[in-house]
């Protein structure tokens, strides 16, 4: 589908859209826009694989906007976008504004982390879309501020952060208060089995749309593996950032401990680190992320889920500490450094065990990768 569509005015969108994405620079719909778009449009449930950075808020908020802007609503949030973090939830707000300008409809944010105050005054005024995180819009449920009886469309965005967050009960507890007649449409960048099990519940006969990550890598990354034993892989990270070449690094790790006993044991090594997680509360991980982009400190250990909203140009090295369990993950990883043009270097401490991580990591980027001797 996506090969022939070639412009956005071949999506059947509406003009005040159109004006608004040629005004915004936007050319050419990306492959989960132009094969989403439509049957969403056509009022079709939809289950989409792609990663951030593929154009997926547009493949949603578009013919979001051209469908509530197509119908009077009975009052009433028409349209609720559930997002795992406030900074996803503040992008999609953005989109939804630029995209929006010159249609009525009305949107707002809510998250926690801030005063509820300007939320709930907008929410009083009337909104027709609501974006929000699961705790805050919990939290307003209960205090009688938002209704899920009128909503017509409900986009679940990033499950699978969601799952590994711990969202995944406030997520089924929204969706059991929802209308049964509704339109539904849930995106993920990977699709675990119970990311699979949730879509089942919640979607009637889905257009499913896949865009792949690529897998050819980021070209510009020089890959390497180093194999050690479990127990030496600490020692072994620190003695790869003893080389002052490695200037901004991400360091993975499988787990929020994990994360935070890797960057203490490089804080106690004089190595300046801070972990960056699910668990740290919102101004820890601000000021975390802002610490490594004004380069105060050269370490950042992050999860997986943490670094989805990681996009700091001038990541000179990525290094997986821990595999990633999906191979996929690997790609999302790596894509961390060479940003804007720039080279980098992608290290991948193994040990044992993770050996067949290591296997599907090599074919799905269709490559071997060298090792690195220590």
């Amino acid at each position: 589908m996506s090969t022939d569509i070639v412009s956005f005015s071949n999506l059947a969108l509406i003009d005040p859209l159109l004006r608004a994405l040629t005004g915004a620079g936007y050319e050419r719909p990306t492959p989960i826009q132009a094969a989403a778009i439509p049957p969403v449009l056509a009022g079709r449930d939809l289950c989409g694989t792609a990663q951030t950075g593929t154009g997926k808020t547009a493949a949603f908020a578009l013919p979001i906007l051209q469908q509530l802007s197509a119908t009077r609503g009975a009052g009433g949030i028409r349209a609720l976008i559930l997002s795992p973090t406030r900074e996803l939830a503040a992008q999609i707000g953005d989109s939804f504004r630029i995209y929006g300008q010159f249609l009525k409809i009305r949107h707002t944010v809510a998250f926690g982390g801030v005063g509820q105050g300007a939320q709930e005054r907008a929410l009083k005024a009337g909104v027709d879309v609501l974006i929000a995180c699961p705790g805050r819009l919990l939290d307003l449920m209960g205090q009688g501020l938002v209704k899920l009886d009128r909503i017509e469309i409900f986009v679940l965005d990033e499950a699978d952060r969601m799952l590994d967050m711990g969202f995944i009960h406030d997520v089924r507890r929204v969706v059991s208060l929802l209308p049964r007649q509704r339109q539904t449409l849930l995106f993920s960048a990977t699709m675990p089995r119970d990311i699979e099990e949730l879509a089942a519940t919640m979607l009637k006969t889905p257009a499913r749309v896949s865009v792949a990550p690529p897998a050819a890598t980021a070209d510009r990354v020089r890959q390497s593996v180093q194999f050690v034993d479990k127990a030496s892989k600490r020692a072994a990270l620190q003695r790869i950032l003893d080389d002052p070449r490695l200037t901004r690094v991400i360091v993975f790790t499988r787990t929020k401990h994990g994360a935070n006993r890797v960057a203490e044991a490089l804080s106690r090594a004089a190595i300046g680190a801070e972990a960056i997680h699910g668990n740290k509360s919102q101004n820890a991980r601000e000021r975390a992320l802002a610490n490594f982009k004004s380069g105060v400190t050269r370490v950042l250990v992050a999860t997986d889920i943490a670094a989805r909203g990681i996009h700091v140009d001038g990541v000179s090295h990525v290094i997986n500490f821990d595999l990633p369990e999906v191979a996929e993950t690997y790609v999302h990883r790596i894509g961390r450094t060479a940003r804007a043009d720039a080279d980098g270097e992608a290290i991948s401490l193994c040990d044992g065990e993770e050996r067949g991580l290591l296997r599907e990591i090599e074919k799905l980027t269709r490559q071997r990768i060298p090792e690195l001797r220590a």
